[in-house]
C-alpha cells in the first residue's frame, strides 16, 4: 500500500488526476474503473484540463462506472449516468460507445449484473480503478456486512449511506434505497487501484480500514490485501491514520 497525504481537497485532487493521467499515457487504451459522488469531481476536472490541454487522450479508453442507483433513469440528474457525462464524460473526447454503466433501470438484478460481470471481462478486466469511501467504510456500495461479496449485484443501502447521500435530494424520502454495484472480487481484481479520501469527518473510518484488521464489516479494509494499492488522501482525512 503506497499512502501519499496532502494538504487539502485540492491537492488530493491535483495529485490523483497526475496519477491517473500518468497511467493513461501508458496504456492509451487501458480500461479505466470510475467513482461517483463528491470526493473525485476535482480529479475528474483536472483530467478535463489536460484533455483540453492534449496532455491526455480519452479516445481509445475504456470506461466501467462502479455503480448505479436503482429505478433511476439516465435523465434523473441524481443518477449516476448523468452525474458522469455532467462532471467528466461530455467534457472529454472519449468514445461514448465505451462508456459502460449498469442499467438501474432495469428489474432483472441477476441479469443485469451477470451482463456487466461479462462485460467487464471481455474488456479484459479493468486496469486502473478509481475508489472513493463512505462514512461506514463502503467501496463503491459495497455495505458493512458479513461476508466480501464477489461479483456486480444488488444491494439494499444503509441508513447511513442515505443519510450521507440525502444532501444530493429535496428530500430524503427521494434517496433511492437500493443500488446496483461492483462487488469486492471486481476491484481487487483490478491490477492497480487508486482510493481518494478527504476530510475530517472519514478519519476514523480511514483509521480503521487501513490500521485495523481485514473485516467485512469495514470494506475498505480489504484493500490492504491488494498488491497495487495507492491511498491519498488530504491530511484532515489522514489525522488518525498510523504509516
Amino acid at each position: 500500500m503506497k499512502v501519499i497525504i496532502t494538504e487539502n481537497y485540492n491537492e488530493m485532487s491535483k495529485a490523483a488526476a497526475d496519477l491517473i493521467a500518468e497511467e493513461m499515457n501508458k496504456k492509451p487504451n487501458m480500461v479505466l474503473g470510475l467513482a461517483t459522488g463528491s470526493t473525485p469531481v476535482g480529479t475528474y476536472e483536472n483530467l478535463i484540463k489536460y484533455n483540453k490541454e492534449n496532455k491526455v487522450d480519452f479516445s481509445q479508453i475504456t470506461t466501467f462506472n462502479l455503480d448505479e442507483y436503482c429505478g433511476l433513469n439516465k435523465e434523473n440528474e441524481q443518477s449516476y449516468w448523468y452525474f458522469m457525462h455532467d462532471n467528466l464524460f461530455n467534457h472529454v473526447n472519449i468514445n461514448h460507445n465505451n462508456i459502460n454503466m449498469l442499467d438501474g433501470t432495469n428489474p432483472d438484478a441477476e441479469k443485469e449484473c451477470t451482463s456487466y460481470d461479462e462485460k467487464i471481462e471481455k474488456a479484459g478486466g479493468i486496469d486502473l480503478q478509481v475508489l472513493g469511501m463512505g462514512h461506514n467504510g463502503h467501496i463503491a456500495f459495497n455495505e458493512p456486512c458479513d461476508y466480501y461479496s464477489k461479483g456486480a449485484h444488488k444491494v439494499e443501502l444503509q441508513e447511513s449511506t442515505i443519510n450521507a447521500n440525502k444532501r444530493f435530494f429535496e428530500d430524503i424520502s427521494q434517496v433511492p434505497r437500493a443500488s446496483y454495484t461492483m462487488g469486492i472480487g471486481n476491484i481487487m481484481h483490478a491490477k492497480k487501484v487508486v482510493m481518494l479520501v478527504s476530510g475530517a469527518e472519514k478519519a476514523e473510518t480511514v483509521a480503521k480500514a487501513f490500521n485495523g484488521a481485514i473485516v467485512p464489516q469495514v470494506p475498505a479494509s480489504v484493500l490492504q490485501l491488494h498488491n497495487d494499492f495507492v491511498l491519498i488522501m488530504d491530511k484532515d482525512a489522514a489525522s488518525k491514520f498510523s504509516k
